[in-house]
């Protein structure tokens, strides 16, 4: 399939999935649920969006036909997680309505379940979703409130690092009002619990963990959304791609060095730096919308060139 239709076809299998329309349910063991969950997540990580495709639809859908029969906080822990991911690649394909459903469903079934971690996770992918509605202060209480949850902070080194990737969304949200001095103020909040724990710390609800490194990759965005594209470039001088955690992550870093590189004019260097970004993650590059746009912009805002030209109808953006 061609990689510029994908996000369509995501979006498409998950909002039947979710509202339920896919009819007979044949619902696998729990063995092989736990298994299909593990390649979903693998898939998002490494940027697979077809398998993505199969994959979260038929897990939501076993995961309601297990919880409707009453089968234990398990299934509804599972089921959780699965919306998680769900809410992650909704928000990656700007797909508002959808993901507000999915992260709802998401923080009810945590809920259930009695899982602090996922309830924080839910709480921040909310905090995500109200910041790009432009409901600033609701996303900036939401992270902030989840952080200080006692909950989470009873819950050990991964609650601590979960609490960092809350306050980092804090962060992003106080960026996005341009809130300089806030967001660097945050940021380094985040940067000292890294510090404090002295390493990466993996977290199964978020694929790319916390560690100082990615509070270091969080910088690059949040500086760039602040208004200062430089700032931004020298935050990612110190990043090794190499040494990033997943192909999302990485094609993540390189995303947002392109836009840095485009508001600071550097045209020839922003298109090689979105062409690296299609080289580790094709179908990433090929239908996020952030991206698309700043293809588009490319495209009208200057001369073009042959690598341009290929990489705006690889990716559907020019026919």
């Amino acid at each position: 399939m061609d990689d510029a239709l994908l996000s369509e076809l995501l979006a498409a299998k998950l909002r039947d999935a979710m509202l339920g329309l896919d009819g007979a349910v044949s619902v696998p063991s729990a063995e092989a649920l736990d298994a299909d969950f593990a390649r979903a997540r693998a898939d998002f990580d490494a940027c697979r969006y077809a398998g993505l495709a199969v994959r979260l639809p038929r897990l939501i859908r076993a995961g309601h036909a297990l919880t409707a029969n009453g089968d234990g906080a398990d299934h509804c822990s599972r089921l959780a997680q699965t919306y998680l991911v769900a809410t992650r690649m909704l928000v990656k394909l700007d797909e508002q309505q959808l993901g507000w459903m999915a992260a709802d469903r998401a923080r009810q079934l945590a809920e259930a379940s009695g899982d602090a971690l996922a309830v924080a996770e839910c709480a921040r992918q909310l905090s995500v979703l109200a910041r790009k509605a432009g409901w600033h202060d609701q996303a900036l209480s939401i992270a902030l409130s989840a952080a200080d949850d006692p909950q989470l902070r009873g819950s050990g080194r991964a609650g601590a690092a979960e609490r960092g990737l809350l306050i980092q969304s804090a962060a992003y949200t106080v960026a996005r009002r341009g809130d300089r001095d806030g967001m660097r103020s945050l940021t380094d909040e985040a940067a000292a619990i890294a510090k404090e724990l002295g390493g990466a710390t993996l977290l199964r609800d978020h694929g790319g963990g916390f560690s100082p490194l990615t509070v270091q990759l969080h910088r690059i965005s949040a500086e760039n959304y602040a208004g200062d594209p430089m700032a931004a470039l020298d935050a990612a001088r110190s990043i090794s791609l190499k040494a990033l955690p997943s192909v999302e992550r990485r094609s993540r870093c390189l995303s947002d060095v392109a836009a840095a590189l485009d508001r600071l004019g550097r045209r020839q260097e922003c298109v090689r730096t979105l062409l690296a970004a299609e080289h580790h993650a094709p179908e990433e590059t090929h239908t996020r919308p952030v991206v698309k746009m700043l293809i588009s912009s490319l495209l009208v805002s200057g001369p073009t060139s042959t690598e341009l030209r290929g990489l705006a109808q690889r990716s559907g953006v020019l026919s």
